[in-house]
């Protein structure tokens, strides 16, 4: 086990390069920007590629294209930046395509504010792509989760085929922690296909989560943003579609218990309840420490994944 002083930029990168992603396609932009420059130095260490492209739609399709090839691949990026992949996250949603995507976040709106911190948007994260979709987002609350939460996204994003976004600040971004970079963590690789290559179907419905070949393996599939059917090829029927939008929530709803984590302090007795997540949560706990000092019962729940919601345990918490 390794012990570091380092940033949570810096965790996010350590923590993709354990979870095996061997591709980072980025454009600069504040304050994810060291994030990527820590992807160019590590990559090429551990036999992976990094490439600076010319904006943020090309990063997110660059990421998608290396994803379809086998490659575990993600990008980072901040607000204005978020904003440009959300076509592209979209069409990685709807075709099933694993990615994780990094947005560390600032003010905003527009160029707003590149150098403070914000969390406008976790909005955005769930809606900002149009259409009926699940999504699955991450949100650490330091830098060692930082680490473990990188991986934890490149998990589940490989085991439900689906992008992941994994949402960050610029406090957490920037600030620097000892981290102890865990070796023995689990890394899940995505489900391949055992049926004959003609037989296959990359989005069979038998399955919640059909297996996933790669191109160049002799497997014939087509990928396409239109609705599609189980060849991938597009289709008008509204059963095909209704069933296909059915599956890809049924296969992120199903597994929520495995998918949902969230952290709670000082709530068995609380009669206040404070929600918060990221940088703020450390200040939450903080005013928390010094109310019950004052003999004022407060708790906190924080979210850890906040998409999909974790609205049945904070209603329990909130209830008991």
């Amino acid at each position: 086990m390794k012990e570091l002083v380092i940033s949570g930029n810096e965790a996010i990168a350590y923590g993709a390069i354990y979870a095996g992603c061997r591709f980072f396609a980025g454009y600069p932009i504040t304050p994810s920007t060291d994030l990527a420059e820590r992807m160019s130095y590590l990559l090429p260490l551990n036999g992976g590629v990094f490439i600076q492209m010319e904006d943020e739609l090309g990063s997110i399709s660059a990421i998608i294209g290396a994803s379809l090839t086998g490659k575990k691949s993600m990008t980072a990026t901040s607000g204005p930046g978020f904003s440009l992949m959300q076509e592209g996250l979209g069409f990685a949603i709807y075709s099933e395509i694993p990615i994780v995507v990094a947005d560390i976040e600032r003010v905003g709106p527009s160029t707003g504010i590149p150098t403070y911190p914000s969390q406008g948007d976790v909005m955005q994260a769930k809606w900002g792509t149009h259409g009926s979709h699940p999504i699955i987002a991450l949100y650490p609350s330091s830098v060692e989760e930082s680490y473990f939460l990188t991986v934890e996204a490149f998990n589940l994003s490989e085991k439900y085929r689906t992008p992941v976004v994994f949402l960050s600040d610029e406090v957490i971004g920037h600030m620097r922690e000892k981290v102890a970079l865990e070796e023995n963590l689990p890394v899940f690789e995505r489900i391949k296909p055992t049926v004959p290559k003609e037989d296959y179907l990359p989005f069979d419905s038998k399955y919640d989560v059909p297996p996933f070949a790669n191109f160049g393996e002799g497997f014939h599939f087509h990928i396409t943003g239109l609705t599609h059917d189980e060849t991938g090829f597009p289709t008008s029927d509204p059963r095909k579609a209704e069933a296909l939008i059915e599956r890809l929530h049924r296969k992120i709803y199903k597994n929520i218990s495995d998918i949902l984590k969230f952290e709670t302090f000082y709530v068995d007795d609380s009669e206040y309840l404070i929600v918060a997540y990221g940088a703020t949560a450390r200040s939450a706990k903080e005013a928390i420490v010094e109310l019950r000092k004052k003999g004022i019962k407060v708790g906190l729940f924080r979210p850890i994944t906040l998409w999909p919601s974790p609205e049945k345990p904070l209603k329990e918490i909130a209830e008991g």
